[in-house]
Protein backbone atom coordinates (compact mmCIF):
# COMPACT_ATOMS: atom_id res chain seq x y z
CA UNK A 1 0.00 0.00 0.00
CA UNK A 2 1.35 3.64 -0.77
CA UNK A 3 2.32 6.02 2.20
CA UNK A 4 -0.56 7.97 -0.03
CA UNK A 5 -2.90 5.45 0.40
CA UNK A 6 -2.39 5.30 3.78
CA UNK A 7 -2.30 8.66 4.83
CA UNK A 8 -5.64 9.01 2.80
CA UNK A 9 -7.16 6.11 4.90
CA UNK A 10 -6.06 7.77 8.07
CA UNK A 11 -7.28 10.97 8.06
CA UNK A 12 -10.56 9.28 7.15
CA UNK A 13 -10.65 7.36 10.40
CA UNK A 14 -9.58 10.66 12.09
CA UNK A 15 -12.46 12.50 10.40
CA UNK A 16 -15.47 9.40 11.32
CA UNK A 17 -13.74 9.61 15.03
CA UNK A 18 -15.70 10.60 18.09
CA UNK A 19 -14.63 12.04 21.12
CA UNK A 20 -16.33 10.80 24.42
CA UNK A 21 -18.26 12.88 26.59
CA UNK A 22 -16.03 12.27 30.01
CA UNK A 23 -18.28 13.13 32.96
CA UNK A 24 -16.71 13.12 36.67
CA UNK A 25 -18.77 10.38 38.67
CA UNK A 26 -17.95 9.03 41.65
CA UNK A 27 -19.17 5.59 42.80
CA UNK A 28 -17.47 5.32 46.53
CA UNK A 29 -19.44 6.42 49.38
CA UNK A 30 -19.24 9.96 51.69
CA UNK A 31 -17.48 7.31 54.23
CA UNK A 32 -16.08 3.99 53.15
CA UNK A 33 -15.21 1.70 55.77
CA UNK A 34 -12.12 -0.43 55.14
CA UNK A 35 -12.99 -3.84 55.67
CA UNK A 36 -15.47 -3.41 52.84
CA UNK A 37 -13.03 -2.09 50.55
CA UNK A 38 -9.85 -3.92 51.69
CA UNK A 39 -7.70 -5.10 49.17
CA UNK A 40 -8.62 -2.82 45.42
CA UNK A 41 -7.56 1.30 45.27
CA UNK A 42 -10.12 2.99 42.89
CA UNK A 43 -8.14 5.24 40.81
CA UNK A 44 -10.44 7.07 38.70
CA UNK A 45 -14.29 6.56 37.56
CA UNK A 46 -15.90 8.62 34.50
CA UNK A 47 -19.45 8.00 33.27
CA UNK A 48 -19.20 8.10 28.88
CA UNK A 49 -21.56 8.77 26.02
CA UNK A 50 -21.07 9.30 22.62
CA UNK A 51 -23.49 10.41 19.62
CA UNK A 52 -24.02 7.45 17.17
CA UNK A 53 -21.33 6.15 15.30
CA UNK A 54 -22.32 5.92 11.53
CA UNK A 55 -26.41 5.32 13.10
CA UNK A 56 -24.64 2.63 15.60
CA UNK A 57 -25.87 3.35 19.61
CA UNK A 58 -22.68 2.92 22.53
CA UNK A 59 -25.02 1.06 24.28
CA UNK A 60 -25.56 -1.81 26.65
CA UNK A 61 -21.47 -2.62 26.98
CA UNK A 62 -21.11 -6.41 28.19
CA UNK A 63 -17.30 -6.95 28.02
CA UNK A 64 -13.98 -5.36 27.45
CA UNK A 65 -10.55 -6.51 25.45
CA UNK A 66 -7.60 -4.25 25.79
CA UNK A 67 -4.04 -4.27 24.15
CA UNK A 68 -1.36 -1.25 23.52
CA UNK A 69 -3.95 1.75 24.27
CA UNK A 70 -6.48 0.41 22.15
CA UNK A 71 -10.01 -0.60 23.78
CA UNK A 72 -12.50 -2.84 22.46
CA UNK A 73 -16.37 -2.78 23.96
CA UNK A 74 -19.27 -5.91 23.11
CA UNK A 75 -22.91 -4.93 22.97
CA UNK A 76 -24.77 -7.16 23.94
CA UNK A 77 -26.85 -6.22 21.14
CA UNK A 78 -23.66 -7.94 18.70
CA UNK A 79 -21.73 -4.73 18.01
CA UNK A 80 -18.03 -4.57 18.41
CA UNK A 81 -16.52 -1.05 19.17
CA UNK A 82 -12.87 0.11 18.71
CA UNK A 83 -12.08 2.85 21.21
CA UNK A 84 -8.58 4.51 21.41
CA UNK A 85 -7.74 4.96 25.51
CA UNK A 86 -5.49 7.67 26.96
CA UNK A 87 -4.51 6.81 30.45
CA UNK A 88 -2.27 8.74 32.33
CA UNK A 89 -1.01 9.00 36.07
CA UNK A 90 -3.91 6.61 36.82
CA UNK A 91 -6.30 8.88 35.41
CA UNK A 92 -8.87 7.98 31.98
CA UNK A 93 -7.90 11.15 30.13
CA UNK A 94 -9.36 10.23 26.85
CA UNK A 95 -11.73 7.79 25.29
CA UNK A 96 -12.41 8.02 21.09
CA UNK A 97 -14.69 6.03 19.58
CA UNK A 98 -12.69 4.67 15.80
CA UNK A 99 -15.07 2.03 14.69
CA UNK A 100 -18.64 0.41 15.18
CA UNK A 101 -19.18 -3.11 13.80
CA UNK A 102 -21.92 -5.03 13.67
CA UNK A 103 -20.58 -9.57 14.34
CA UNK A 104 -20.86 -10.99 11.21
CA UNK A 105 -20.80 -14.42 10.01
CA UNK A 106 -18.28 -16.28 7.77
CA UNK A 107 -20.65 -15.03 4.82
CA UNK A 108 -20.17 -11.78 6.07
CA UNK A 109 -24.01 -11.42 6.93
CA UNK A 110 -24.98 -10.05 10.21
CA UNK A 111 -25.45 -12.26 13.17
CA UNK A 112 -28.82 -13.58 13.14
CA UNK A 113 -31.30 -12.12 16.36
CA UNK A 114 -31.27 -15.29 18.36
CA UNK A 115 -27.18 -15.66 17.90
CA UNK A 116 -26.39 -11.89 18.94
CA UNK A 117 -26.37 -12.16 22.74
CA UNK A 118 -22.45 -11.86 22.70
CA UNK A 119 -21.66 -11.44 26.90
CA UNK A 120 -17.98 -12.25 27.56
CA UNK A 121 -14.63 -11.86 25.08
CA UNK A 122 -11.05 -11.72 25.77
CA UNK A 123 -8.27 -10.85 22.97
CA UNK A 124 -5.29 -13.53 21.80
CA UNK A 125 -3.26 -13.21 19.01
CA UNK A 126 -5.40 -10.26 17.57
CA UNK A 127 -8.14 -12.46 17.37
CA UNK A 128 -11.61 -12.17 19.70
CA UNK A 129 -12.44 -15.54 21.46
CA UNK A 130 -16.33 -14.49 22.37
CA UNK A 131 -18.75 -16.27 24.46
CA UNK A 132 -22.75 -15.97 24.33
CA UNK A 133 -25.79 -16.31 25.47
CA UNK A 134 -29.13 -18.13 24.68
CA UNK A 135 -27.12 -20.14 22.01
CA UNK A 136 -24.22 -20.68 24.36
CA UNK A 137 -20.83 -21.25 22.56
CA UNK A 138 -17.49 -19.44 21.97
CA UNK A 139 -16.67 -18.21 18.64
CA UNK A 140 -13.65 -16.81 17.61
CA UNK A 141 -13.69 -13.16 15.45
CA UNK A 142 -11.66 -11.22 13.64
CA UNK A 143 -11.10 -7.71 15.04
CA UNK A 144 -13.21 -6.52 11.73
CA UNK A 145 -16.02 -8.23 14.14
CA UNK A 146 -16.32 -11.53 11.14
CA UNK A 147 -16.00 -14.77 12.72
CA UNK A 148 -13.09 -17.00 12.12
CA UNK A 149 -14.31 -20.43 13.63
CA UNK A 150 -15.96 -22.15 16.32
CA UNK A 151 -14.01 -22.64 19.84
CA UNK A 152 -14.56 -26.40 21.09
CA UNK A 153 -16.19 -26.11 24.59
CA UNK A 154 -16.79 -28.87 26.71
CA UNK A 155 -19.91 -30.67 25.55
CA UNK A 156 -22.28 -29.79 28.52
CA UNK A 157 -22.04 -26.38 28.21
CA UNK A 158 -23.54 -26.19 24.32
CA UNK A 159 -26.75 -27.40 25.40
CA UNK A 160 -29.08 -24.41 26.79
CA UNK A 161 -31.12 -26.96 28.67
CA UNK A 162 -28.34 -27.16 30.74
CA UNK A 163 -28.23 -23.89 31.73
CA UNK A 164 -30.60 -22.69 34.54
CA UNK A 165 -32.54 -20.46 32.04
CA UNK A 166 -31.75 -18.99 28.47
CA UNK A 167 -29.95 -16.04 30.06
CA UNK A 168 -27.69 -17.22 32.59
CA UNK A 169 -25.40 -18.81 30.02
CA UNK A 170 -21.74 -18.17 29.06
CA UNK A 171 -21.55 -14.85 31.31
CA UNK A 172 -17.50 -14.91 31.16
CA UNK A 173 -14.20 -15.89 29.53
CA UNK A 174 -10.52 -15.16 30.03
CA UNK A 175 -7.56 -16.31 28.81
CA UNK A 176 -3.73 -17.17 29.95
CA UNK A 177 -1.14 -18.96 28.60
CA UNK A 178 -1.03 -21.85 31.22
CA UNK A 179 -5.14 -22.32 31.36
CA UNK A 180 -5.79 -21.40 27.83
CA UNK A 181 -9.58 -20.45 27.15
CA UNK A 182 -11.75 -20.72 30.54
CA UNK A 183 -15.57 -19.64 30.28
CA UNK A 184 -18.11 -20.06 32.77
CA UNK A 185 -21.97 -19.49 32.98
CA UNK A 186 -23.34 -17.01 35.24
CA UNK A 187 -24.83 -19.17 37.86
CA UNK A 188 -23.65 -23.11 37.83
CA UNK A 189 -25.33 -25.76 35.50
CA UNK A 190 -28.65 -27.37 35.82
CA UNK A 191 -27.69 -30.43 39.15
CA UNK A 192 -24.52 -28.39 39.89
CA UNK A 193 -24.38 -27.20 43.71
CA UNK A 194 -25.82 -23.69 42.95
CA UNK A 195 -23.27 -22.38 45.94
CA UNK A 196 -20.20 -22.93 43.56
CA UNK A 197 -19.32 -21.35 40.04
CA UNK A 198 -17.53 -23.49 37.92
CA UNK A 199 -14.70 -22.54 35.33
CA UNK A 200 -14.36 -24.71 32.26
CA UNK A 201 -11.14 -25.10 30.25
CA UNK A 202 -10.84 -27.35 27.21
CA UNK A 203 -10.24 -30.42 29.34
CA UNK A 204 -10.33 -29.36 33.13
CA UNK A 205 -13.33 -27.93 35.62
CA UNK A 206 -11.96 -25.26 38.48
CA UNK A 207 -14.93 -24.47 41.14
CA UNK A 208 -14.85 -21.76 43.84
CA UNK A 209 -17.46 -20.70 46.05
CA UNK A 210 -20.38 -18.30 44.54
CA UNK A 211 -20.82 -14.64 46.58
CA UNK A 212 -23.46 -14.20 43.48
CA UNK A 213 -24.02 -14.12 39.66
CA UNK A 214 -21.08 -14.49 37.86
CA UNK A 215 -20.32 -11.32 35.62
CA UNK A 216 -16.79 -11.26 34.46
CA UNK A 217 -13.41 -12.81 34.68
CA UNK A 218 -9.73 -11.66 33.73
CA UNK A 219 -6.14 -13.33 34.56
CA UNK A 220 -4.00 -11.04 37.10
CA UNK A 221 -1.49 -13.30 36.42
CA UNK A 222 -1.22 -16.88 34.54
CA UNK A 223 -2.61 -18.81 38.04
CA UNK A 224 -4.56 -15.97 39.27
CA UNK A 225 -8.17 -15.14 38.12
CA UNK A 226 -9.76 -12.19 38.93
CA UNK A 227 -13.90 -12.19 38.95
CA UNK A 228 -16.43 -9.79 38.95
CA UNK A 229 -19.93 -10.91 40.73
CA UNK A 230 -22.77 -8.42 40.99
CA UNK A 231 -26.31 -9.09 42.51
CA UNK A 232 -29.38 -6.97 42.28
CA UNK A 233 -32.79 -7.19 44.47
CA UNK A 234 -35.74 -6.14 42.44
CA UNK A 235 -37.71 -5.33 45.47
CA UNK A 236 -35.32 -3.69 47.64
CA UNK A 237 -33.21 -1.73 44.51
CA UNK A 238 -29.91 -3.06 46.37
CA UNK A 239 -26.94 -3.54 44.06
CA UNK A 240 -23.92 -5.55 45.56
CA UNK A 241 -20.52 -5.98 43.34
CA UNK A 242 -17.75 -8.50 44.92
CA UNK A 243 -14.63 -8.50 43.47
CA UNK A 244 -12.30 -12.44 44.22
CA UNK A 245 -8.73 -13.21 43.55
CA UNK A 246 -9.24 -17.08 42.62
CA UNK A 247 -6.32 -19.27 42.98
CA UNK A 248 -6.21 -22.03 40.14
CA UNK A 249 -3.12 -23.59 41.46
CA UNK A 250 -4.61 -24.32 45.01
CA UNK A 251 -7.74 -25.85 46.09
CA UNK A 252 -9.35 -27.48 49.43
CA UNK A 253 -11.26 -30.35 48.90
CA UNK A 254 -10.93 -29.82 45.03
CA UNK A 255 -12.66 -26.04 45.68
CA UNK A 256 -9.98 -23.23 44.56
CA UNK A 257 -8.69 -20.92 47.23
CA UNK A 258 -10.37 -17.28 46.90
CA UNK A 259 -9.52 -14.24 48.10
CA UNK A 260 -11.84 -11.85 48.84
CA UNK A 261 -10.60 -8.43 47.20
CA UNK A 262 -13.69 -5.80 47.62
CA UNK A 263 -17.39 -5.94 48.54
CA UNK A 264 -19.43 -2.57 47.20
CA UNK A 265 -23.01 -2.30 48.37
CA UNK A 266 -25.35 0.19 47.80
CA UNK A 267 -26.67 -0.34 51.22
CA UNK A 268 -23.48 0.74 52.20
CA UNK A 269 -23.47 4.20 49.79
CA UNK A 270 -21.89 3.31 46.72
CA UNK A 271 -23.41 4.32 43.76
CA UNK A 272 -23.53 1.46 41.56
CA UNK A 273 -24.55 0.74 38.08
CA UNK A 274 -24.81 -2.38 36.29
CA UNK A 275 -20.99 -4.10 35.88
CA UNK A 276 -20.24 -6.37 33.55
CA UNK A 277 -17.18 -5.99 31.76
CA UNK A 278 -13.47 -6.57 32.96
CA UNK A 279 -9.95 -6.24 31.41
CA UNK A 280 -6.53 -5.81 32.35
CA UNK A 281 -4.66 -2.75 31.53
CA UNK A 282 -1.60 -2.97 33.47
CA UNK A 283 0.32 -5.01 36.03
CA UNK A 284 -2.44 -5.61 38.41
CA UNK A 285 -4.64 -2.21 36.54
CA UNK A 286 -8.39 -3.59 35.78
CA UNK A 287 -10.89 -1.19 33.99
CA UNK A 288 -14.00 -1.97 34.95
CA UNK A 289 -17.37 -1.27 32.48
CA UNK A 290 -20.87 -1.56 33.77
CA UNK A 291 -24.31 -1.78 31.41
CA UNK A 292 -26.53 0.50 30.55
CA UNK A 293 -29.49 -1.33 29.33
CA UNK A 294 -30.27 0.83 26.60
CA UNK A 295 -32.37 2.83 29.49
CA UNK A 296 -32.23 6.31 30.30
CA UNK A 297 -31.40 6.45 33.43
CA UNK A 298 -28.26 4.23 33.68
CA UNK A 299 -25.23 5.00 32.55
CA UNK A 300 -21.96 3.84 31.15
CA UNK A 301 -19.27 3.92 33.50
CA UNK A 302 -15.73 2.82 33.64
CA UNK A 303 -13.88 2.22 36.74
CA UNK A 304 -9.90 1.82 36.93
CA UNK A 305 -8.67 0.36 39.63
CA UNK A 306 -5.98 -1.98 41.20
CA UNK A 307 -5.48 -4.78 43.13
CA UNK A 308 -3.53 -4.80 45.71
CA UNK A 309 -0.90 -7.68 46.45
CA UNK A 310 -0.15 -9.30 50.12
Amino acid sequence: MSIIIKFFLTMIAIVYSLNAQLYTHSIKPQSLKSDKLMNIKILDTVAVKFDDFNGIEFHEISALAYQKNKLYALSDRGYLYHLNIKIKKNRIKSLKLVKALELKRKNSKRLKKKHRDAEGMVLVDEELYISFERKPRVDVFSLNGKKIKKYEIQKELNNIDNYQTKNKALESIAYSKKHGIVTAPEISLLGNDENLHVVYAKNKQYKFRATSKLSAMEFIDENRLLTLERSFNVLTRQRVVTLNEIDLRKSHNEISRARLLAVMSSDDGWNLDNFEGLTKVGKNKFLMVSDDSGGYFDKTVFVLFKVLRD
